[in-house]
């Protein structure tokens, strides 16, 4: 006879889980134990902060849920920012968490938290298993609300004593489902259709919700077919080509910026799977004065900045193809000459050899090593502001930001997810020398699981991001100084490989030497923020050239 724990495990099984980012503890000791006979590859890990990241973004690239497993107490709360993370930047997660007895969950007790009323806030849904006849109901509910539509977290509190008693003979898995995506309606398309051949400056702002629909190469398609140009927020990088000539990168600095002249000489803004948590629309569009296209498979969120003229909800892809057929194409690029000036702004600093090491000839190069379907995952921090606005992404899914929980500390552990998804691409994590430090102990499960990754360190020995903020606002800096370990010495302590940037010509041959290498890789380049305020003073004095 078989537990509940053991059918649990065939549960996930049939719902196509491949890994599980956790922690073994007391009272998922059932669950572990059932896993041993499983084809899932448990990967254990050392904080469960780092394992919600890597079922984060192993969500994110894969549209399958991510799986993470805690213990109780304190390792369910460990798991928190990663699952919110997720949650938030709807990418499909299930976490998993042993739970005491329920014989003792009515009272005081060890370790004791309601982890199901502390999950409510940040998930999709949150249950817990009280009988070991729901545990199949229980789970395909789980992934089917974490992989709909609109993504998100779906939390299961799994007792110690439910775990392991033994349910009926005849309960088994129940048999994926998913639903079809519905298809528009045919008069909001027509509607769409009239708004954009009525329009003079059309432009396109996409989202993170093209990528999920992969819904890419239509919207392309579209782009091409109407003559419109495309700007993508932070999460939607690659969405078009930025070598694309319809291309005009990312959009998303609360200040002013080349790419917001774009939105301000628009006079209708087509918002292609857009979630609002990528750019609040109260920064692209505080007027008020411009029609909005909503093309989704969701309705809007209510927003007085986001007032739809026209919401075509249903298949993306499919909106796309119907409005393109019925819309006069524009006949001029009325962009002029502004993709020109993008361009020319990231190349600018291509030859920089001051050191520390500028953040523009960091990305230059950095690009220039990594081949288009590489993958670059961006931690938090002011670094993370560089990548979303200077580094060129050409495929979906190969400039991973967080950008809705915006959590630091998913560069090392994102990473190593990544590598795990995709083993056929070089795969680099882009991280802080503060976000670093709050999930380095990751190289450790790396290196067991033998997966070779770059972590390229920008150092500053401070909170960047924090300092540019007070520079701003207040004139002046402080609390944001720390020191640093030797990261050179670090990484070797693990039996990793590490390097440190001391010219700026070292640093493109150090990072193709450190794919080479087929091992995890730290370098250590010391940043020069400067840059930081030359820029809010640039972006201060801008002057739109449409």
């Amino acid at each position: 006879m078989k537990t509940a724990a053991e059918l649990f495990v065939e549960c996930l099984e049939n719902e196509g889980v491949e890994y599980i980012f956790g922690i073994p503890g007391e009272e998922n000791l059932d669950v572990i134990d059932a896993l041993h006979d499983s084809h899932i590859a448990f990967v254990t890990v050392r904080h469960e902060q780092g394992a919600a990241f890597m079922a984060d973004v192993y969500g994110r690239l894969t549209g399958r849920a991510g799986v993470c497993l805690s213990t109780l107490g304190p390792g369910a709360t460990n798991l928190m920012t990663g699952f919110a993370d997720a949650d938030m930047d709807y990418a499909p997660i299930v976490a998993i968490a042993g739970q005491g007895a329920t014989t003792r969950m009515h009272k005081e007790s060890h370790q004791i938290l309601d982890l199901v009323a502390l999950f409510e806030p940040v998930s999709k849904y949150s249950v817990g298993i009280l009988e070991p006849e729901n545990v199949p109901e229980v789970v395909r509910k789980a992934f089917k609300v974490a992989e709909a539509e609109k993504p998100g977290g779906a939390f299961i509190s799994f007792p110690e004593n439910i775990a392991a008693s033994t349910p009926p003979d005849d309960i088994h898995p129940l048999r994926v489902q998913r639903a079809m995506h519905s298809y528009p309606p045919r008069e909001k398309i027509e509607q769409a259709a009239q708004i954009i051949s009525d329009a003079r400056y059309p432009i396109i702002l996409a989202g993170n919700g093209v990528i999920r629909s992969h819904a890419c190469h239509e919207l392309v398609e579209f782009a091409e077919k109407l003559y419109i140009p495309v700007t993508q927020t932070f999460m939607a990088k690659g969405v078009i080509p930025f070598d694309h000539a319809l291309s005009l990168g990312t959009i998303g600095l609360q200040s002013a910026d080349y790419v917001a002249c774009g939105i301000e000489k628009a006079d209708v803004i087509i918002c292609v799977g857009f979630d609002m948590v990528e750019y609040h629309p109260h920064l692209w569009h505080p007027k008020k004065d411009k029609k909005i296209i909503h093309i989704d498979h969701n309705s809007a969120e209510v927003d007085a900045h986001y007032i739809v003229e026209a919401g075509v909800i249903g298949d993306i892809d499919v909106s796309l193809r119907q409005i393109a057929e019925l819309t006069r194409p524009k006949d001029d690029y009325w962009i002029g000459t502004l993709r020109d000036i993008i361009i020319k702004e990231l190349d600018d600093y291509a030859d920089d050899l001051g050191f520390p090491i500028k953040p523009q000839r960091i990305l230059h190069d950095t690009r220039h090593v990594l081949g288009r379907e590489d993958i670059l995952v961006s931690d938090v921090g002011a670094h993370k502001m560089w990548i979303a606005r200077l580094f060129r992404s050409y495929e979906p899914n190969t400039c991973i930001i967080s950008n809705g929980f915006a959590a630091m500390g998913i560069g090392v552990p994102g990473a190593i997810a990544a590598k795990l998804v995709h083993p056929e691409k070089r795969v680099m994590t882009i991280t802080g020398d503060a976000g670093f430090m709050m999930n380095s102990q990751e190289i450790e499960t790396a290196l067991r699981w033998k997966v070779p990754i770059v972590i390229m360190i920008w150092n500053d020995s401070g909170y960047g991001l924090i300092k540019w903020h007070q520079e701003r606002h207040f004139g002046r800096t402080g609390q944001i100084s720390f020191g640093n370990p030797d990261f050179v010495k670090y990484a070797e302590s693990f039996g990793a490989k590490g390097y440190r940037i001391e010219r700026v010509e070292d640093l493109a041959p150090t990072l193709e030497q450190a794919f080479q290498d087929e091992t995890v890789v730290v370098i250590d380049v010391p940043v020069d923020y400067s840059e930081n305020m030359k820029l809010t003073e640039k972006l201060g004095k801008l002057v739109c050239p449409l």
